[in-house]
């Protein structure tokens, strides 16, 4: 997949040119979870992520937070829904650079790179390299290989007013403790979107 290297090339020798030190990216995980802790229905299902209005055009801050990254993280779950279920006709991703983890083997895909080696390795390189934030898209399985070696940078969460009951843990346990600072918080019809960065 085109990535636009010579692009970033130019940039840092511009950054190294004028002595100054290249932008540190941060990998963030920016997710929507229910009121008890779940980021999706056992079945995957994602219908109920919406505020008490039940509006679905309002303003959510997504817009901005979306400038502000140049690489998107999923996993094979994860993309194998977009492709066949929330956006079949559209790549909804156009534009950034896409990596997809899996184990599988893959029919190629211009809209996205497939990463069978680890993730979290390769996630580290990306970060040492010119560019903006790496959004962590998840799904559970993902955020828990970066969780488990603490790796998140900020922690992007919008709680909706629902309760599910059960379903897809945000956090799948036993994770390494966390100490983070509350950066900020805002409200829209119902929903409170938490920004945690490291303490």
């Amino acid at each position: 997949m085109e990535t636009g290297k010579s692009g970033t090339v130019i940039a840092a020798l511009s950054v190294c040119k004028k002595g100054v030190e290249p932008m540190n990216r941060n990998i963030v995980l920016y997710i929507a979870t229910s009121l008890d802790g779940y980021i999706a229905r056992e079945n995957g299902g994602i219908d109920w992520l919406i505020g008490e209005s039940n509006d679905l055009d309002v303003e959510n801050g997504y817009n901005d937070f979306y400038s502000q990254i140049d690489t998107v993280v999923m996993g094979r779950t994860t993309y194998e829904q977009i492709i066949h279920e929330l956006s079949p006709d559209s790549w909804v991703y156009k534009g950034k650079a896409c990596y997809v983890a899996t184990t599988r083997r893959s029919e190629p895909d211009h809209r996205v790179e497939f990463i069978k080696e680890d993730i979290t390795g390769f996630v580290k390189k990306l970060k040492q390299e010119q560019g903006k934030d790496i959004w962590l898209v998840g799904g559970g399985k993902l955020i828990d290989q970066f969780m488990k070696q603490d790796l998140i940078d900020k922690y992007i969460i919008t709680i909706i007013p629902s309760i599910l009951g059960n379903g897809i843990p945000l956090f799948l346990g036993k994770n390494p403790e966390i100490k983070l600072k509350l950066n900020e918080t805002k409200t829209f019809d119902g929903m409170v979107e938490l920004t945690y960065v490291r303490r």
